[in-house]
């Protein structure tokens, strides 16, 4: 493969919802274009985008590729992504070195959710955006309906370059709406000229007019002469369209199968001719200037730059080993180079240098400002590491990615796998950095966090199948508390005779609510007399603090708790420290139970996301959830509502909300405060210890 510079390359995110053929478009874009010599299909698992196991096994992408052709001396990076909402870090991860959406919708299903998400990506992070209808060959496709839901949602900004027809054979042909020229297929499968039809004239007119407008609102020169009512060339037009998808004002549709090759060479050759390449989309970007004390500097994406990579992906094989998907934003990069990684403070020596396609890495001695590339076995690079010149070093800026929502206990069914599955768990989330792994240190859980179900069933498989270890998930254990809402005075003694030396101690304690939940406990001594020893004072907080790692109801920690020792007794010669800490026990148990004791649930602060339309259904679900709601804001067309849920209730609502709202809301949440728990609910949880144990 050549080596092309920033204005001759074209970075093309595909997006869109899971199912519209995205994989499939991918697969016909790389053999129309002469890349690959066979055309695999999703169904017997042979695609050069989809290779993994998981990806083979499910029928679906989990995850991005990257897939290069070359098309009339240009280069094309096809940035492959998944449509399902569990694997949104991969789509941010590609959508942040793309300089294009191609937003793929099918003729079939219309305007989806995933569309919309696309569509709200691309608005985000501000690339031009196309769109591409898919699947005209069905027969239940409808262009007409499709066009006018994008038309209904985005407004002008959808403009046809096609309307397609079909013979009184059914055969599928397409008209040029700015050329004014149709075309079919004949029986070879080859495009042939033919005429308009009749019925079809008046449309095709109507959406001429509509282009032209929206593409003269691009340039006033333009403009002008549209106002002027003179006729603008084919050349104008171009020049208006080409503005217009600059500026965002135009995402140019056009329609086809990817399944029977139908527009994809026209796809290739509407990029090449209508999208901004790399130099123009990103002329230039900031980082932190590092021999400037981090500075905000511009570097421009150039050859002529120094040389800075931001690494979007990694993929981490256990037999291949780890590899480094990178877009070069500034300068020059070789396989003669050492790059520096500040991010990990260290050098990583190029030795070679690759293109990949799917799983296929090509070798190549350079690539230049705008490509995209691969480094094999680099020691600590990982994903949202920059790679500069070690000369000018500069820090790239991170993605915000989102956060995860559904949390696991992830556990090995064999003995013996536990060592082994954390440094599987570790490569696995070098691949994917919106999982989030921890080990609760209350509960000795190991917990896993997700997007949704469907992900870390991913993860599940991925430990089978590469890494032979067998795992369960499971409802990780809620970590509840115990407090007492009243005061009560309380003697513990302990006395033990046994021959020789005895064992006395004996503790009058009063224990009551501290007021701060924050703290286990706080211990206080009001002694006179010399009751109890000094030398016992430190044996009777320590009792307690051994005491209040289990309460009297359900063995949870207890919190707010006030101890004071105001009386006791002592045996000059059998009193100990023991014995003081096994009195201060018998106090504990035997005086919190008259002391009201009570089980404190944590409660989440939830932040909802969602269209105004889902608002009451959402609602309606949180207070079933033993909710409040704290209020409701609007956020650009959507409204955030603020509550506040008890976290037993949370659990898999990542999955409940996107079934609520077809995939369009999302939320966030934290730890707010512990809140004491209904009664029914503690009888609940008091039963449910119990079996545990």
């Amino acid at each position: 493969m050549k080596n092309y510079a920033a204005n001759e390359v074209r970075d093309i995110v595909i997006l869109g919802h899971s199912g519209c053929g995205k994989t499939t478009l991918s697969e016909a874009l790389l053999y129309y274009s002469g890349a690959t010599k066979r055309f695999g299909k999703v169904s017997e698992g042979n695609t050069v985008s989809d290779y993994d196991p998981e990806e083979i096994r499910r029928q679906v992408s989990i995850s991005t590729s990257v897939l290069p052709v070359e098309w009339k001396d240009t280069k094309i990076n096809f940035l492959d992504t998944p449509g399902y909402f569990d694997f949104v870090g991969e789509v941010k991860l590609a959508m942040s070195v793309a300089d294009t959406a191609l937003i793929v919708v099918s003729a079939k299903s219309g305007l989806e959710v995933g569309t919309e998400k696309a569509w709200e990506y691309a608005e985000e992070i501000g690339i031009p955006k196309m769109i591409f209808i898919n699947q005209m060959d069905d027969e239940s496709a409808d262009f007409q309906n499709t066009i006018n839901q994008l038309r209904e949602k985005y407004g002008k900004i959808v403009a046809p370059l096609q309307v397609p027809f079909r013979d009184s054979n059914g055969i599928l042909g397409f008209i040029n709406v700015l050329k004014r020229d149709a075309r079919m297929l004949d029986s070879n499968g080859k495009l042939v000229k033919c005429d308009i039809p009749e019925d079809k004239k008046e449309e095709v007119e109507t959406l001429r007019a509509w282009v032209v407008e929206v593409a003269a609102e691009s340039d006033d020169d333009l403009l002008e002469k549209f106002f002027n009512d003179e006729e603008l060339t084919l050349e104008e037009i171009y020049l208006g369209l080409k503005k217009g998808i600059r500026n965002h004002s135009i995402a140019p549709v056009i329609f086809g199968s990817a399944t029977m090759g139908y527009g994809i060479r026209l796809l290739m050759s509407t990029i090449v001719k209508f999208m901004p390449p790399s130099i123009e989309c990103r002329p230039s970007f900031l980082c932190k200037d590092l021999k400037n004390e981090g500075e905000g500097m511009k570097r421009y994406n150039s050859e002529k730059d120094h040389l800075a990579c931001f690494v979007f992906k990694t993929i981490s094989d256990p037999y291949v080993g780890r590899l480094n998907i990178f877009r070069v934003l500034s300068g020059v990069i070789d396989n003669t180079k050492t790059v520096y990684n500040p991010e990990k403070d260290t050098y990583e020596k190029v030795a070679h240098l690759y293109v990949v396609r799917g799983k296929e890495q090509i070798e190549v001695d350079e690539l230049q400002a705008g490509d995209i590339g691969a480094l094999a076995k680099l020691s600590n690079t990982s994903t949202q590491d920059t790679l500069c010149s070690k000369y000018f070093p500069v820090e790239l800026e991170k993605i915000d990615l989102p956060k995860p929502g559904l949390s696991m206990c992830i556990a090995p069914k064999g003995k013996g796998d536990e060592d082994k599955i954390s440094a599987a768990l570790s490569k696995i989330l070098e691949e994917d950095p919106t999982l989030k792994l921890e080990i609760n240190k209350e509960t000795k859980q190991t917990i896993i966090y997700g997007q949704g179900e469907q992900q870390l069933e991913v993860v599940v498989n991925k430990l089978k199948t590469k890494y032979k270890i067998d795992v369960d998930l499971t409802d990780p254990i809620i970590p509840y508390r115990e407090t007492i809402k009243s005061k009560v005075k309380i003697q513990g003694k302990y006395k033990k005779q046994s021959g020789g030396h005895g064992q006395y101690g004996d503790v009058w304690i009063e224990f009551e609510p501290s007021g701060d939940q924050s703290q286990p406990y706080v211990f206080e001594e009001k002694i006179f007399g010399g009751s109890v020893p000094k030398q016992y004072f430190p044996a009777v907080e320590k009792g307690l603090q051994e005491c209040v790692n289990n309460g009297v109801l359900a063995g949870y920690p207890v919190v707010g708790l006030k101890a004071t020792l105001v009386d006791g007794s002592y045996h000059p010669v059998d009193s100990s420290e023991m014995a003081f800490k096994m009195a201060t026990s018998v106090a504990f148990k035997d005086g919190l139970p008259q002391a009201k004791p009570t089980i404190l649930e944590p409660i989440a602060h939830v932040e909802v996301t969602i269209p105004e339309r889902y608002m009451g259904d959402i609602m309606g679900d949180i207070n079933k959830r033993r909710g409040r709601i704290l209020s409701m804001n609007p956020e650009n067309e959507k409204k955030v509502i603020i509550a506040e849920v008890p976290l037993a209730e949370m659990h898999k609502y990542a999955t409940d909300l996107r079934s609520m709202t077809q995939g369009r809301g999302y939320y966030e949440y934290y730890f707010e405060r512990y809140e004491e728990a209904p009664m029914e609910m503690q009888k609940k949880i008091i039963e449910q210890r119990a079996n545990e144990k």
